[in-house]
């Protein structure tokens, strides 16, 4: 218990780093987006402040999760972490129309940007969200692996701002900046997409992505213990930690107590090293039992 405390511990600590090395990037964005009077650099800021409420999310429900399951929340806290991802997509589309908006009237009206401090925010903006995605690589959870690849992708747009900038000190091209803008707020709203389309599919208790009801089916049917499976349901409370239920037959209904533990446990491992379920409730029919959810799924 205390090593994972420690663990815990240590994923709320990584993201705290990576919460405020972003934030405080995200300010220093802002001012230089004004000073340089680039759009892509305020578009990106506006990102960068999604990114910072997302962290500052995650790690509010990170320490969130890890308490106990009550009366109240008999599953615990997990599920909470949705709500973060919703609330972060609707700032994140909202700020995503409004860099639309202003990238079309760039392009229309292209303003002179300075392509100089562009491009030393944009090395700044590389190196700072470098090392948060360095700090959260050293976790080991799903959800600071989620969150490093969000920051990965910051780093990609900046380093496209730092080509651009380049370029803009060569060939005068004012109009790459508002265009720059507009395919970043594209690339944004359709991350957006994926992130709320995987949220509903949890709230909606679908059976996670990466996951095959047929191909839990027919790895407990290979077990000689096993006759039928039926009324199997997998979903997942916040989109890593996934239960199963299910009503299994047996070839022997005279089996011991001790003979049907036995069969628990192995069923129980089984789905937890093939399927990584952690949350697995089994039910034991008896061939003169008939389940009312036989034929039903």
């Amino acid at each position: 218990m205390a090593h994972n405390h420690s663990h815990h511990h240590h994923n709320t600590e990584n993201i705290k780093v990576a919460f405020f090395l972003n934030l405080s990037f995200t300010i220093i964005e802002f001012i230089g987006g004004i000073y340089t009077n680039s759009l892509a650099i305020t578009s990106d800021a506006l990102h960068d402040l999604g990114d910072s409420f997302s962290l500052g999310l995650s790690w509010y429900f990170q320490k969130l999760s890890n308490k106990k399951a009550t009366k109240k929340y008999s599953y615990g806290y997990r599920r909470f972490s949705l709500l973060g991802a919703i609330i972060n997509s609707i700032v994140l589309v909202v700020g995503s129309i409004f860099i639309i908006r202003e990238a079309i009237y760039g392009i229309i009206d292209p303003q002179q940007a300075d392509a100089n401090g562009m491009m030393w925010l944009a090395i700044l903006g590389v190196i700072v969200n470098g090392a948060a995605v360095f700090k959260l690589q050293q976790g080991k959870s799903l959800n600071e692996r989620v969150v490093s690849l969000h920051l990965l992708e910051d780093v990609l747009g900046w380093v496209a701002v730092l080509i651009a900038s380049i370029v803009m000190q060569f060939w005068d091209v004012p109009i790459l900046d508002p265009i720059l803008s507009l395919l970043i707020a594209l690339f944004i709203l359709f991350n957006v997409y994926k992130n709320v389309k995987d949220a509903l599919l949890v709230i909606l208790q679908g059976t996670p992505r990466d996951l095959s009801l047929e191909a839990v089916r027919e790895k407990l049917k290979m077990l000689p213990e096993i006759t039928e499976i039926h009324d199997c349901h997998i979903w997942s409370l916040d989109g890593e930690y996934n239960l199963c239920t299910v009503h299994l037959s047996l070839n022997n209904d005279l089996l011991t107590l001790v003979e049907t533990t036995a069969i628990k446990k192995k069923v129980r491992k089984l789905l937890h090293d093939e399927f990584d379920l952690e949350h697995i409730t089994l039910e034991f029919d008896s061939s003169i039992e008939d389940c009312e959810y036989k034929d039903k799924c």
